[in-house]
C-alpha cells in the first residue's frame, strides 16, 4: 500500500472512485452522482493541480490500482484561511478493512500540519456511518455539534455530526 498526494495525471482514477462513492452512498457526501458524472476529466484535472497548499487530495494505492481517495480544502479568505474542511473520504469496498482508510486521514494531518498558518481541520460523517466515526474519533476529532436534515436524498433525511481538531 502507498497513499501519496494526487495530480491532474491521476484524474481518471480519481473521477472513477469519486463517482462510484457518490453512487454506493448517496447519504454520505453533499454533492450529486447525477451533478458530477458530465464534468470533463479535464476539468477533474485542473482542480487535481491546484496548490497543495490551499487543497490537497490523496490516493492510497495498491500497485497501480487505486482504492481511495480523501481530501482537505482551505476555507477561502483571510479570516478563515485557518481552517480546512476535510472531504471526499471513500475507500472502495473491496478493499475496505485493510487500513487504508487510516492511511489516508494520516497523510491528510501529516500534509495539513505542515501547512503555514492552518490550525483547525473540520469533518462531517452521516449520523449511523459508525466505521468513518470511529478512524475520525481515533485520529484524534472532536464531536462538535450534530446538524439534523443536512442531506436530503430520495426523499429521506440524514443528519450530520461535525468534528473537528485543532492542529
Amino acid at each position: 500500500m502507498s497513499v501519496r498526494l494526487l495530480t491532474g495525471e491521476d484524474a481518471t482514477q480519481f473521477q472513477a472512485i469519486w463517482l462510484r462513492a457518490l453512487q454506493d452512498h448517496p447519504e454520505a457526501f453533499g454533492r450529486d452522482y447525477y451533478d458530477e458524472r458530465h464534468i470533463a476529466v479535464e476539468d477533474v484535472a485542473a482542480q487535481l493541480n491546484v496548490d497543495p497548499a490551499d487543497r490537497a487530495v490523496f490516493g492510497v494505492f495498491t500497485g497501480d490500482t487505486m482504492n481511495g481517495i480523501a481530501g482537505w480544502s482551505r476555507y477561502p479568505g483571510r479570516k478563515t484561511r485557518h481552517r480546512a474542511i476535510v472531504g471526499s473520504m471513500y475507500v472502495v469496498p473491496e478493499a475496505r478493512g485493510r487500513g487504508y482508510g487510516r492511511a489516508l486521514m494520516d497523510a491528510i494531518l501529516d500534509h495539513a500540519r505542515s501547512q503555514r498558518g492552518l490550525e483547525r481541520l473540520i469533518i462531517a460523517v452521516t449520523v449511523g456511518n459508525e466505521a468513518a466515526r470511529q478512524l475520525y474519533l481515533a485520529a484524534g476529532f472532536v464531536p462538535t455539534y450534530v446538524e439534523d436534515g443536512y442531506i436530503k436524498w430520495d426523499g429521506r433525511y440524514y443528519d450530520i455530526e461535525w468534528m473537528r481538531m485543532d492542529l
